[in-house]
């Protein structure tokens, strides 16, 4: 009587035992459970989707150290396109420096006031000539601050009767600077200088 007794509580305590490690084996699983369930959610919520064509594309964040040498290749490009595109219309060439000028330093200043004084842009509007350019390609020398750059461009200047093309090669510094909506990228182009316009070709228009 007493064996069948001391056998009941050993099965008790089997029992008890067993009941204690599959509760603590649920709280551990149900805890695991609700911190994954949490971080998903975090990683949910940081995601932005952008709607494009009707389809969600996920778009990715980064810093700004990452961006720099696009951000600073493109806000040259983006100088060059104000600055030499330009059409014989006084207020298309007025608009388009004022942007200009938005990105550079005085140097971008003098360059336009040289132009200007020399009877250039009269010389745009009274021939009809339009003028537009293409940028090949923009060297960067990052290892140095202030961030030196070299533009290689073609320019075409459009007449009724031909098409001149010209090889332009500028070159210049970019400083950090605040962002704005007249200067989106945060850059300012100082020391601008124009080491070589010069034509390369001349097409004739057909009659």
């Amino acid at each position: 009587m007493f064996s069948q007794l001391r056998n009941i509580d050993k099965a008790f305590k089997h029992i008890r035992l067993f009941s204690f490690l599959l509760i603590l084996a649920c709280v551990l699983i149900s805890g695991f459970a609700l911190i994954k369930s949490y971080q998903a959610v975090q990683v949910a919520q940081d995601r932005v989707y952008i709607l494009a064509g009707g389809k969600a594309l996920e778009a990715f964040a980064s810093g700004r150290k990452d961006n720099i040498p696009v951000e600073a290749r493109d806000h040259v490009r983006t100088f060059h396109q104000f600055f030499f595109t330009l059409d014989p219309d006084d207020k298309v060439i007025q608009t388009n420096i004022s942007k200009a000028l938005y990105l550079g330093d005085q140097s971008i200043k003098a360059q336009y006031d040289n132009l200007k004084e020399g009877g250039y842009y009269t010389n745009l509007i009274s021939a009809n000539i339009s003028q537009e350019i293409v940028v090949d390609s923009v060297a960067l020398n990052m290892d140095e601050y202030p961030y030196q750059f070299r533009c290689y461009a073609m320019q075409k200047l459009i007449r009724a009767t031909s098409t001149t093309s010209r090889n332009l090669i500028t070159e210049g510094t970019l400083r950090n600077v605040s962002r704005s909506d007249n200067n989106p990228h945060g850059f300012l182009i100082e020391r601008w200088e124009i080491i070589t316009n010069r034509d390369t070709t001349l097409q004739n228009a057909r009659p």
